[in-house]
């Protein structure tokens, strides 16, 4: 065993050599910080001071050299005898959040007790993830001490134990054994030349089975066997974290050995899986938080243009009841201003009464002038005279009576002006109002096809996010035929994920349905109403107009019979008057030029009635278009929810047809496994047969007793 022992001894003093060479690149890169690293000498030496025993020159030299400062994380003391005090004053210094990430302590030729200082004061540290203690001679009391580490560490990754010669001493092997069961941070660890045997290996075995964290082990150069092979095998099954394991220079069977590597793939390839779907998973809950996040902000967006519409709506409705209580002043205005006039026109009309019992008094009086003129000639001269400037008197003054009864008439047209200019106003106003149905009308139609848009670039979405499934689904499957045996569980586990995000999206893409078509009925709900609430406004309006007009209309015809009536009393009383005679045509020629503007103006307005209802139907028309439009785009979505169902059910038969072919391949690969197992059951069986007749033939030879014994 001599010379296998010098090959590994050169590759450690070349590894040194490398790792020397490391350290001192670090060294260039970073300098650490004088004060700190003063520090930690300090303590050291009073410490020691305090054990009372000086502290070594060999240790204060290394401390003070740039690699070993805290700054740096590294403390190395390598290939430095150290004595007991400084194990005790260190193992007093590690404790805690020490400055050290790395130490260093090999070929230190450490006791049992400095050992146990050492490794106690790392028990509570959490910074320290690298430890060297190879070529330290450990035995019981530095394996139970190694194995207490390991089961309280919670910081260190990597432990390197070469040549220790820990294989010799059983009982403190299986100690450090649990411990390594029992941790769970460890990632390397290094056991080359510990003189492990089988049964060693068997311990090993058992801890592997219950750790889950170590990565890689070296056991090369031992004395592990067949048997030892055969215990670390079995274990792998159990162990799928593990990824490198060394075994050269331990009399491992070739065929065992290539099973490890097989197995060692076999786990590589899981962790591969594993940090695969971690990664698709994380993907997947971040698509489906950002999903939700864009659905709750579109909600967000459709409540917030409802409300805004409900806003406008009920402006709308304000403004339009302020404009009808204008309105409606304003016909009170008129009904006061015809109450006016009518009353105006009964004055006028009690005046001419007067004129006309005045003209009747002076008929009586020229027909009693005439009887008395033939006997009382010469008497009524004078009476005459005085009667005709009586008569000039009057006659004055019925002039101005007609001058005040054509100023009144100016007045009338200029009321009758301002009624029109009144009416035209009003349908102004009824003009602006139906442009604004026309506004909102519009509006609403381009908010309907905004939800439209909304919900095809979510029918998109959908789809881009169905096409993804399928893609990660078919490399997963092209994954499971390759790796059939390490995919199967994770497979599956897949595959509900997948499905169970499925089911999530068609949910979700239902309620948006919902929550889109019920918003869509709410909308023409209240296109409805308004429509409804604009129509009766009109009709209402009209009526109001019809009632006004019928009003007016009466008015005037009164006023024409009134207008008459004076005309023939003017023209009974004063047929010498020619001037009164004018002044009546004027009068009538303007009645005809307002009879004239009144029918134009009415003929306008059944014009413009005509023109709204041919817009309402227009209107009505596109929405009875849009309703179809609709109607289609319903019919291609149950179409798409159809294909959908489809696809789904045949992914469904499809991943039940790949179970069932998988199951088929596993029961293959359990019969040839078992096939393997008696196959090999056999070749050993038939290898020890031989080694028995080897041995028996060498026994029973003369050359038997000289030949050395191995």
């Amino acid at each position: 065993m001599a010379p296998s022992r010098r090959a590994p001894a050169r590759k450690c003093a070349g590894s040194a050599a490398g790792r020397a060479g490391s350290c001192s690149w670090r060294r260039r890169r970073v300098l650490p910080p004088a004060a700190a690293m003063e520090e930690f000498r300090r303590a050291y030496a009073r410490l020691c001071e305090a054990g009372g025993a000086a502290p070594q020159e060999a240790v204060l030299r290394r401390l003070r050299e740039p690699g070993a400062a805290p700054g740096r994380g590294r403390l190395d003391l390598a290939a430095q005898s150290l004595s007991l005090e400084t194990c005790g004053a260190l193992g007093r210094l590690l404790p805690g959040a020490a400055p050290f990430a790395e130490v260093a302590l090999g070929d230190c030729g450490l006791s049992e007790e400095g050992v146990k200082l050492l490794l106690h004061g790392l028990c509570s540290n959490t910074t320290v993830k690298f430890l060297d203690l190879k070529g330290n001679n450990l035995r019981i009391i530095g394996a139970e001490a190694l194995g207490k580490l390991l089961r309280q560490n919670k910081s260190i990754r990597s432990l390197i134990l070469e040549w220790n010669s820990l294989g010799l001493w059983e009982e403190g092997f299986s100690f450090f054994c649990q411990g390594l069961g029992a941790n769970s941070f460890l990632q390397r660890l290094d056991l080359r030349n510990n003189q492990i045997n089988h049964q060693g290996a068997g311990e090993l075995a058992m801890a592997l089975k219950r750790n889950a964290s170590l990565q890689e082990l070296d056991l090369r150069w031992n004395n592990i066997g067949l048997l030892g092979g055969r215990a670390l095998l079995n274990c792998l099954h159990s162990n799928k974290t593990l990824k490198r394991l060394e075994l050269a220079g331990n009399n491992v069977p070739s065929d065992i050995l290539k099973a490890v590597e097989q197995a060692l793939d076999h786990n590589q390839d899981r962790q591969t899986i594993l940090s695969e779907t971690r990664s698709r998973t994380q993907v997947l809950s971040k698509e489906v938080l950002s999903l939700k996040n864009e659905k709750a902000k579109q909600f967000l967006d459709l409540m917030d243009t409802i409300d805004r519409q409900k806003e406008e709506i009920a402006r709308s409705s304000r403004m339009s009841a302020a404009r009808v209580s204008q309105l409606q002043e304003a016909l009170d205005e008129q009904h006061s201003i015809m109450n006016s006039l009518k009353a105006k026109l009964q004055m006028t009309e009690a005046a001419l009464a007067l004129s006309e019992q005045k003209v009747h008094s002076l008929g009586e009086l020229l027909s009693a002038m005439k009887q008395e003129q033939t006997s009382m000639a010469e008497h009524h001269l004078k009476e005459l005279q005085q009667q005709k400037q009586e008569g000039a008197d009057r006659e004055g003054k019925l002039f101005r009576e007609l001058s005040a009864a054509s100023e009144k008439n100016l007045l009338l047209r200029n009321q009758v002006d301002e009624l029109e200019k009144k009416c035209k106003v009003q349908q102004d106003q009824l003009f602006q109002v139906k442009q604004d149905l026309t506004n909102t009308t519009a509006e609403l139609k381009l908010r309907a096809v905004q939800a439209e848009e909304r919900l095809e670039v979510e029918k998109r979405r959908f789809k881009q996010s169905l096409e993804d499934v399928e893609s990660l689904r078919l490399k997963e499957v092209d994954c499971m035929t390759q790796h059939i045996e390490a995919s199967e569980r994770s497979m599956q586990e897949r595959i509900q994920r997948l499905e169970a995000v499925r089911i999530a999206l068609e949910e979700e893409l239902s309620q948006v349905k919902a929550a889109a078509l019920s918003e869509r009925g709410q909308a023409e709900e209240e296109l409805i109403k308004v429509r409804n609430q604009a129509r009766l406004e009109e009709q209402q309006r009209l009526e109001h107009l019809e009632e006004k007009l019928r009003l007016m209309t009466e008015s005037r015809d009164e006023a024409q019979n009134c207008c008459l009536k004076q005309k023939q009393v003017v023209g009974e009383a004063q047929a010498k008057a020619s001037q009164l005679s004018l002044h009546v045509d004027r009068l009538r020629r303007q009645i005809e030029e307002l009879q004239q503007d009144l029918n134009s103006k009415e003929q306008e307005k059944v014009t413009e009635v005509n023109k709204v209802k041919v817009e309402l139907q227009e209107q009505i028309g596109h929405l009875q278009a849009e309703r179809t439009a609709q109607e289609g785009l319903k019919e291609k979505i149950a179409a798409l929810e159809r294909q959908l169902k489809a696809l789904s059910s045949n992914h469904r038969e499809a991943l039940l047809d790949k179970e069932g072919e998988i199951s088929m391949l596993l029961e293959k690969l359990r019969m040839k496994e078992a096939e393997i197992s008696r196959i090999r059951e056999e070749e050993a069986q038939r290898a020890s047969f031989l080694q028995n007749a080897i041995m028996a033939y060498v026994q029973g030879s003369p050359l038997g007793p000289l030949s050395p014994r191995k």
